[in-house]
């Protein structure tokens, strides 16, 4: 039997809005043309969408505790953060009027998606030991 989708809703609303927000034109935002320009706000904002995104797509296996899925799930949502932070560079560069994609952003929206799966690990390992206190 599949699991249910709604779990997973939270995550898929975010990419959309993911995806709206990189789709904007981008007159207002800064452009980034050398290196130590992705240390800009803008990274900032990449690091947290695709670190939210991570988290959330993680949330609905918070409680699941079988390690070999957990590994192959931890691939697959560090893969798909990844290739989804590529593919909305991607879009900014060939599609989205207004926009450039940028290599320095994709870095960013693949460290935003590394840096929610660790928060959300030491949320999950935190959790973890409040509860084993609160049950000696």
């Amino acid at each position: 039997m599949s699991k249910p989708f709604w779990p997973h809703l939270p995550a898929i609303l975010w990419a959309v809005v993911i995806m709206l927000l990189t789709g904007l034109p981008g007159n207002y935002f800064p452009q980034i043309t050398s290196f130590w320009d992705w240390l800009s706000p803008d990274k900032l904002v990449h690091l947290l969408m695709f670190g939210i995104l991570s988290f959330l797509m993680l949330w609905p296996y918070r409680y699941d505790q079988r390690k070999g899925k957990k590994r192959s799930l931890i691939a697959i949502i560090l893969l798909t953060g990844v290739v989804f932070g590529g593919v909305t560079e991607l879009l900014q560069a060939y599609v989205f009027v207004g926009r450039h994609g940028n290599i320095f952003d994709f870095f960013a929206n693949a460290a935003g998606t590394m840096t929610g799966m660790i928060l959300f690990s030491l949320f999950m390992q935190k959790n973890i030991k409040n509860k084993k206190a609160h049950t000696e």
